[in-house]
């Protein structure tokens, strides 16, 4: 997809909602342009410096905009897009903690908000936020479906607008890859199939924060790992074309996705509409 564009994300703000970021780590020097706190109430704190309560969050922002490690190896897929994080997963988040974190990622300009996170169940609220920030704001929401796996799913990943994705095992979907379909009848949307799509999400390798020692790359499982796969690619997309919106890097995504058993079960509650395929999608806008 770079050699195709000749772009890398160039002009794209990736917002990550997650457990912070390491921001002094080699891989992302200089690459966190804002950064927040939003603690279990809602309330936005300001931080000096950016920081990772834990390892998710430097992981996942690795898997979007980190640079190659010490050995050349490349972990990023968009690592000229401009990144902002919003630490929301310190301690117990909430739906208020979720939606005041979306609420400020919009309001710094992001152009996809990622969200490797998810409470247990179906939460309107978040579609109520989502569908104007998609179909109004032209930003992206990318989120992961969460690792419960077959016939269950997290919110804010399971409402309608939401782009959810699903992990990979190589080429099949991760046992433990979440999924189904939720029945809402007599409404205007009778029937939600999630995923939307599928990624890369087992061993997946990226940067973490040193801790007593620890090396600073490492690998790790989940949906988590999957749905900053797509991010990235969805900022290559939005870089590489510039007039196509939001909901059309979406839906291309979508249509340009592989599934194994063709176009007929699309989309499924496994594989959704299938792995997604940026280069494809490219060709697609």
């Amino acid at each position: 997809l770079w050699a195709q564009t000749g772009c890398q994300g160039e002009g794209t703000t990736v917002a990550v909602i997650d457990t912070g970021v390491h921001a002094a780590h080699p891989s992302l020097a200089n690459k966190v342009s804002e950064f927040v706190i939003v603690d279990p109430l809602g309330n936005e704190v300001r931080s000096r410096s950016p920081f990772d309560a834990g390892q998710h969050g430097t992981h996942v922002c690795g898997t979007i905009v980190g640079e190659p490690d010490p050995n050349g190896v490349t972990i990023g897929g968009a690592p000229r897009a401009k990144l902002i994080v919003a630490a929301a997963l310190m301690g117990h988040a909430t739906v208020t903690t979720i939606i005041n974190a979306i609420s400020w990622a919009a309001q710094q300009g992001a152009d996809i908000i990622t969200m490797s996170l998810g409470l247990q169940r179906y939460e309107p609220k978040f579609e109520d936020l989502l569908s104007p920030l998609l179909t109004i704001h032209g930003i992206l929401p990318v989120v992961a479906i969460g690792n419960a796996s077959h016939g269950n799913t997290s919110t804010p990943g399971n409402v309608h607008s939401a782009f959810a994705v699903g992990a990979l095992d190589g080429r099949d979907v991760a046992s433990f890859s979440g999924g189904a379909s939720l029945d809402f009848p007599g409404t205007d949307r009778p029937k939600i199939v999630k995923p939307d799509v599928v990624a890369p999400g087992a061993d997946v390798y990226s940067c973490v924060p040193p801790i007593a020692g620890s090396p600073e790359y490492a690998y790790q499982s989940g949906t988590s790992m999957a749905a900053p796969h797509v991010a990235a690619a969805a900022a290559v997309l939005m870089s590489a074309k510039p007039a196509a919106g939001a909901t059309q890097v979406a839906d291309a995504l979508r249509i340009t996705a592989r599934h194994p058993s063709g176009l007929q079960l699309r989309p499924d509650n496994r594989w959704g509409w299938g792995e997604a395929r940026p280069l494809r999608a490219l060709q697609q806008l």
